[in-house]
């Protein structure tokens, strides 16, 4: 997967006028700018809102109701761990929080060094071997703390 561009009005204002005739371009645009920049700056939302005679108010709320849109760039990784009801029978919500306070952040948050962002998904399918996670596209299962931390670490070799 290629690196997001850093962010760019112009381009961002592109993206906008290349999707506003779609319907229900709202939720197009987002995705696009999203994979363009890797996260939807703020000052997309007047652009969009602009140009499709929307408040700013209904674009930040799409922003905000939809989980996948970022409002800063992601880290390098991209760590999933799963929330969902097996793998909390098998300890996730302890283990998430050990894994939370080790790299130093909240959920959809980002080390301070730009190497990890942390999101909650709600099932990766591997119900079976959790608590499960994935870094990028690599399933973890029947994670530990300590498994995440040597993924990462390998992730980064």
């Amino acid at each position: 997967m290629a690196s997001p561009e850093p962010w760019s009005a112009d381009r961002a204002a592109g993206i906008v006028a290349e999707h506003k005739h779609l319907e229900g371009a709202t939720l197009p645009i987002l995705h696009a700018l999203q994979e363009e920049f890797g996260y939807v700056d703020e000052a997309a939302v007047p652009l969009i809102a602009d140009a499709l005679n929307l408040s700013k108010a209904e674009v930040f709320g799409c922003i905000t109701f939809y989980h996948d849109f970022r409002k800063a760039p992601a880290g390098r990784h991209h760590v999933k761990l799963c929330r969902a009801e097996a793998c909390q029978a098998m300890g996730s919500d302890k283990l998430h929080g050990e894994i939370l306070q080790r790299l130093g952040v909240d959920w959809h948050g980002t080390t301070s060094d730009g190497n990890v962002t942390v999101e909650p998904v709600y099932c990766l399918g591997l119900c079976s071997n959790g608590p499960a996670a994935m870094i990028g596209e690599e399933p973890l299962a029947r994670l530990t703390a300590d498994s995440l931390e040597a993924a990462l670490k390998e992730s980064r070799a």
